[in-house]
């Protein structure tokens, strides 16, 4: 496979500007709405890898579009259409410059923290005397910021409201957004034998109205365990069984790269390159229980061009 789409680099009527992020690229038109092309790139660490994955972008973008869908009943979101199996085009908001993530179990960052001996995150507190990937009595916010280069940092409901980011009205508002976001994501992962451990949303505004945006539910930016075998890994501290892009970030532990100051990204072969692809492909098929079909990759670039060039033309 060598049909990954790493880069598009078209010019709409109408287009005010665009922005390449780690994996996604944004095309503004009119000042109206967004053109997010979701490409094959793939990032860890917070480093773009050198390879793209085939059908990554797809799967990303279409398991997004099915849960914006599945949600719009408790909050408005920002998607308009699908012209694309790799583009979703919406709404343009102003972000709020917070991401608000929701943790149901203490893994990952919680879990480092927790280990460290740290019993507050993002000023909220955790119990005493749990175990890596225990269930918290309720899930908890531990929001971060948004930075625009390098790493998000974590911060208190209380800073946001201090530091004018976020109203306390408005936040409050978010955070009921939030759970409610979460427990239907949670139905819906039980309902497929899995777990949602935990995940970020983000949400923004066009004129007084508050909508979510980006993804949600993804792999990238969420985790999930396999429910089946879950409390028998507990009991006996073993690592869970995941479904989240953590294998990546695994093999590129093993191969000595963690995005720090003087480490080189391992090589990565075709084969590996492949088995993203199928991992990816495996995710989506888990998480959404649709059998996942394959966008056509033969001159993808002309087809996603056209695709949204068509949209363009039919909203006059």
């Amino acid at each position: 496979m060598s049909d990954a789409i790493v880069l598009t680099d078209f010019s709409f009527p109408g287009q005010q500007s665009f922005y390449k992020g780690k994996v996604r690229d944004v095309y503004n038109i009119n000042n109206d709405y967004l053109v997010m092309v979701v490409t094959d790139r793939i990032s860890a660490f917070d480093v773009v890898l050198p390879k793209g994955i085939p059908f990554k972008g797809q799967v990303l973008n279409q398991i997004a579009a099915k849960f914006l869908d599945a949600t719009a009943d408790i909050v408005p979101n920002w998607k308009i259409a699908v012209p694309d199996p790799m583009v979703t085009v919406g709404h343009l908001c102003e972000p709020y410059k917070v991401e608000m993530v929701i943790r149901g179990y203490l893994t990952g960052h919680a879990w480092r923290q927790y280990r460290a001996g740290k019993r507050v995150l993002c000023g909220v507190i955790m119990p005493e005397g749990m175990k890596e990937s225990q269930k918290f009595p309720s899930p908890i916010i531990t929001p971060t910021t948004k930075a625009s280069e390098g790493h998000d940092e974590d911060i208190s409901r209380e800073e946001i409201i201090n530091q004018g980011l976020v109203t306390s009205e408005e936040y409050e508002i978010l955070e009921k957004y939030t759970h409610s976001l979460f427990d239907r994501g949670t139905e819906m992962a039980a309902a497929k034998g899995l777990i949602l451990v935990d995940t970020k949303y983000e949400f923004g505004k066009k004129g007084d109205q508050i909508y979510l945006i980006d993804e949600i539910h993804t792999p990238d930016s969420s985790r999930y365990f396999y429910a089946e075998g879950y409390e028998h890994r507990l009991a006996n501290g073993e690592n869970q069984k995941q479904l989240s892009k953590e294998f990546v970030r695994q093999w590129l532990i093993e191969n000595g790269f963690q995005g720090l100051e003087g480490q080189k990204v391992p090589e990565m072969t075709q084969e590996l390159v492949n088995q993203i692809s199928e991992r990816y492909i495996e995710l989506f098929e888990n998480i959404t229980g649709d059998k996942f079909v394959k966008g056509d990759v033969a001159n993808a670039g002309s087809r996603i061009e056209q695709n949204i060039q068509k949209f363009i033309n039919e909203k006059g």
